[in-house]
């Protein structure tokens, strides 16, 4: 396992160099390393690692979504409100009901197969858009209309709303789980208990922080430490209460930054470090994922599908923005940002096929198909239009003293 990792390693450096050299995002390098030297093409990495894959991937999810909280300030937050909660449901419907719609007729599915391909292929790339987020704030690009932190907290409601109707199709689907509008109150549930959860555990580690007066090294070590045990608090209480841990740990860090500003940077700064190595694992190891032969067998038809939903999930953002100041290169770089699908894809889309449902082979193929044609179109749009569409803006301290 240790020679596969420092091959992870060496080659997603070296890929992510050379992307950047022809002004592509480094990330897409990773991800083609991680379909190469995954089982489905070279089979260079070893069995051992790919069993832990789904942890080293969560915990890079966890790393990069406390870097996110901590550059999520409230007053910007506050102005974004509503564009955010509506980003969070209406792409994710609009592409939802597309592909349950279509599905059926281009693929040979039933319905409720579609349904629950449509709420795999509707999440967003968590692994994309919030590396990329977080880049353009560090640039002070559109920060000043909080483009990207819109985009950070949306992006992450938009996964935990996906991923709970994905659940509540697949009960229905075995007969189990309840009625429907019971699972439906899971999503309020899951994001208001996720808020809850994440706030008070940063609280509490402001506290101790201030108490304790630790170094940065150990306060990193602390809260990604703690951030991992809410990912096993949700795990522990799921059957009890829904609760959205990644919700939680990106509230984690927006608390630390608005109660002690100086440690959160500080805290900001070491995980940069430790995402270096980070990202290289979370992109490389979804690749992995990725079984291109599978994706083939989805054809024409699920090709179609795909980009036919994009432009119903594309509708549906550019609706979620309307009463904002943004003007439309604005809008149409949040659209764009919509686009890239690959993290949640990965995770779950082999879910129906190993329970037994009879479609899975289909839907498998599908969300294959969306992550190889969605992660490099988005990555690469979001690079592109984020430096040329959105502002320069000057730093959070300099427009507060004008």
């Amino acid at each position: 396992m240790a020679v596969s990792l420092a091959l992870i390693a060496l080659l997603g450096l070296f890929a992510n160099y050379l992307f950047e050299k022809v002004k592509l995002p480094g990330l897409l390098g990773m991800l083609f390393v991680g379909i190469l030297c995954g089982p489905f093409v070279f089979d260079i990495i070893q069995p051992e690692l790919l069993k832990v894959s789904a942890d080293l991937r969560m915990i890079a999810l966890i790393v990069l979504l406390l870097r996110a909280g901590l550059e999520l300030r409230r007053d910007t937050l506050n102005r974004v409100g509503r564009p955010a909660l509506l980003l969070s449901c209406v792409p994710a419907t609009f592409e939802g009901v597309a592909i349950t719609l279509l599905a059926p007729s281009l693929l040979g599915i039933t319905y409720l197969e579609a349904a629950i391909l449509a709420f795999i292929l509707s999440a967003v790339s968590l692994a994309v858009v919030v590396p990329l987020m977080i880049n353009l704030i560090g640039k002070n690009r559109g920060t000043e209309k909080g483009i990207p932190t819109l985009l950070l907290s949306a992006s992450s409601a938009d996964n935990v709303f996906v991923i709970l109707i994905f659940t509540t199709l697949l009960g229905m689907y075995f007969g189990t789980g309840g009625p429907v509008w019971l699972k439906l109150l899971e999503i309020p549930e899951s994001i208001i208990l996720g808020i809850i959860v994440g706030a008070v555990t940063g609280y509490i580690l402001y506290h101790v922080f201030e108490r304790y007066k630790l170094r940065a090294t150990k306060m990193t070590i602390i809260i990604i430490s703690v951030a991992i045990m809410l990912i096993w608090l949700e795990e522990a209480v799921k059957t009890k209460v829904a609760m959205s841990a990644l919700l939680g740990v990106m509230v984690v860090g927006l608390i630390i930054l608005e109660k002690t500003e100086i440690r959160a940077h500080k805290i900001s700064r070491k995980l940069a470090k430790v995402w270096i190595f980070a990202e290289i694992l979370l992109f490389v190891l979804v690749g992995a994922q990725v079984d291109i032969k599978v994706a083939w067998t989805a054809g024409i038809a699920g090709s179609v599908l795909v980009f036919t939903a994009l432009i119903a999930r594309s509708i549906g953002a550019y609706i979620s923005l309307a009463g904002t100041d943004f003007n439309f290169r604005e809008k149409l770089f949040c659209v764009i940002s919509y686009i890239p699908k690959a993290t949640v894809q990965a995770a779950i889309g082999a879910v129906p096929m190993e329970m037994g449902v009879e479609g899975g082979d289909i839907i498998l193929a599908v969300a294959v198909l969306s992550i190889l044609f969605t992660a490099p179109l988005g990555a690469i749009g979001i690079t592109l239009t984020g430096e040329k569409w959105l502002s320069k803006d000057p730093p959070p301290e300099k427009r507060l003293k004008t």
